[in-house]
């Protein structure tokens, strides 16, 4: 018979998340594990196969918490620009996560589309509200938001590094300023001509 967990599987990643909060990801070992839930190492391993498979947990705990940050934005309007200032808030609040979700190297470079898939049901959500809102189709709505969630990425990656501060008012501005820069340009019907890149003779 198998020893009886001394941790639930949900205790366990709950310190561990919190490990990887507040160090990063790269500090969550089983030791480092161990010593935040009281114990030896062994415990965790009557639960989980291995330290991989904590982490995929941690990685998907993560993504919950950022997808609940992003459900703040639905009693608000715009709900888009709601939604990038809660991934920058995130970003403020959480760095470690926020650099575990968005800027964990991977052994090859994803497209956008792959990007926008693992984005699940919040980007679907975007991408629909922006075509019922401004009436664009949903080529044109796909391109808004991959341009203006690449901005709020970038801003998120700099707070989120300490590379640079902005305060409330300076984001919103700045997030303001992208997007109705892009329908503007969208709506003008030159954003696809002017987003090709030209090929190299």
């Amino acid at each position: 018979m198998p020893p009886k967990p001394k941790f639930t599987r949900e205790e366990i990643i709950e310190a561990a998340l919190k490990i990887a909060a507040d160090k990063g990801i790269r500090a969550l070992t089983s030791r480092e594990l161990g010593a935040a839930l009281g114990s030896s190492a062994r415990p965790i391993f009557t639960v989980f196969k291995n330290m991989e498979e904590v982490c995929s947990e941690v990685r998907k705990a993560a993504l919950d918490k950022f997808n609940a940050y992003a459900e703040k934005a639905a009693v608000y309007t715009p709900v888009f620009k709601q939604i990038g200032l809660q991934m920058i808030f995130f970003a403020t609040e959480q760095p470690k996560l926020y650099r575990l979700l968005f800027m964990s190297e991977k052994p090859e470079a994803s497209t956008f589309d792959d990007v926008f898939e693992n984005l699940g049901e919040i980007a679907t959500l975007c991408v629909e509200v922006i075509q019922q809102e401004y009436g664009l189709s949903q080529d044109d709505a796909m391109l808004l938001f991959r341009h203006v969630w690449i901005y709020t990425y970038a801003i998120g990656s700099l707070i989120a590094t300490k590379v640079c501060s902005f305060t409330a008012d300076e984001i919103q501005d700045m997030l303001s300023r992208e997007f109705v820069a892009m329908l503007t340009l969208i709506k003008s019907g030159k954003a696809h001509s002017c987003t090709t890149i030209p090929q190299k003779n």
